[in-house]
């Protein structure tokens, strides 16, 4: 998960890393209350390195000025995306620019420094310019001045990067981050430094563990599905497309590949979620069980969905309780529709199209109990599941009845 620039500008400021004033804009009026003395630049807050040539970055030296940027900038979309939120941050002269970051290397397991004397890194040939430092065992600033060291800093100025250095990996632990960055860290004519802009890489699997962090990612979530589909889909290690074949799988690379064979049999995948993993900013403890019956929901709540296709295979907890859930799920589905069946006077078309079917491929000495329950099930014909052996199979039977839906229309 990316943190805006804002928020980044947050954190930096709460551990004690130099940032410039600055003042969050949702709203071109907000500048009419800006507490910032002009000249100010104001920058667009989306997730893309082209803001300035974009023309999402504007130096303004009036509140006439500011609001007309301001009008712009909140209409101007960048790789696609339009800000909802604006910055407006102090003007800073600069004579010279660094590069910082913390990283963590996942050969060596273990953060690594890396420290540049230019700002404008061109990541193809900056091998001879960029330094590093392995932090080998527990913290201490000899690491972040050796670096500094290493970037041909001396003096007050050499102090004073090291003490942002430090900072920033203080930041990197507490908070679980993949990578902290200043590009650039601005130097002043008296030698004062500033954070100018950062970026910040959440580890996904941490989210859980950082209550505020979670509270951020759910915003996000929220923020980012005004499609109304399925509010909760960017909780889970998954994907959405637009088919009308859901997909459920117990590992990333059985949902990957179920969703190839359904592809390659002339199918459209629509959600495919991982169950192995829990919701990476859900705080509270989870089950295999819970993670399905909130994923059978997500699936329902997807009109466009007409097949659910479970694809679980090998050993998983509580797998004798997998039937269970689904019989739930498929009960459920059922009351639901005899109560819109209701609604609608009794219409069959309405009834028949209100819960997808069910298509379940089990693989594993574990499932034997939840087959036989979901078997005994299937006899009913009035209950829309279908137990196949085959992976294959399962496919072409999922592919095969959308087909069938799609052609009586």
């Amino acid at each position: 998960m990316d943190l805006l620039e804002y928020q980044v500008k947050e954190w930096f400021g709460q551990i004690g890393i130099p940032v410039l004033p600055s003042q969050r804009i949702d709203h071109p009026t907000d500048l009419k209350r800006l507490k910032i003395p002009y000249p100010v630049v104001l920058k667009s807050q989306v997730h893309s390195g082209a803001r300035l040539k974009a023309g999402g970055v504007r130096f303004v030296g009036t509140t006439i000025d500011a609001i007309a940027a301001a009008q712009n900038i909140f209409n101007l979309p960048i790789m696609g995306n339009l800000p909802e939120v604006l910055l407006a941050e102090a003007k800073y002269d600069v004579e010279q620019e660094l590069y910082l970051a913390v990283v963590l290397d996942t050969a060596v397991c273990r953060p690594v420094l890396l420290g540049c004397p230019e700002a404008d890194i061109d990541w193809e040939s900056v091998g001879e310019k960029m330094q590093h430092v392995i932090v080998e065992q527990e913290f201490s600033p000899f690491y972040a001045r050796r670096l500094a060291l290493k970037m041909g800093l001396q003096g007050a100025l050499m102090q004073a990067v090291s003490n942002v250095i430090e900072k920033m990996y203080h930041l990197f632990v507490e908070k679980d981050l993949d990578l902290v960055e200043i590009n650039p860290l601005g130097i002043n004519s008296t030698g004062q430094v500033m954070a100018l802009n950062g970026t910040v890489c959440v580890n996904e699997r941490a989210i859980a563990r950082h209550p505020d962090i979670a509270l951020m990612a759910t915003k996000m979530v929220h923020r980012h599905n005004g499609n109304g589909r399925n509010i909760h889909l960017s909780d889970w290690d998954g994907v959405e497309l637009n088919g009308k074949i859901g997909i459920l799988g117990n590992g990333a690379g059985s949902v990957l590949a179920t969703m190839d064979l359904v592809c390659n049999a002339g199918g459209k995948p629509g959600v495919c979620l991982n169950l192995r993993h829990a919701s990476s900013i859900d705080t509270s403890p989870t089950t295999f069980r819970s993670r399905l019956e909130k994923a059978l929901r997500i699936m329902a709540a997807d009109k466009s969905i007409q097949v659910i296709l479970i694809n679980l295979l090998g050993s998983i907890p509580q797998a004798t309780e997998v039937g269970e859930v689904i019989i739930d799920f498929i009960q459920q589905q059922k009351s639901e529709s005899k109560i819109q069946t209701s609604r609608s006077h009794g219409n069959k078309n309405r009834r028949d199209s209100s819960y997808p079917r069910l298509v379940v491929r089990l693989a594993g000495a574990d499932f034997d109990i939840a087959k036989k329950q979901l078997a005994e099930l299937e006899a009913h014909n009035d209950f829309p599941i279908e137990m196949v052996e085959n992976l294959d199979e399962a496919v072409s039977e999922a592919v095969r009845f959308v087909k069938t839906v799609t052609s009586k229309k």
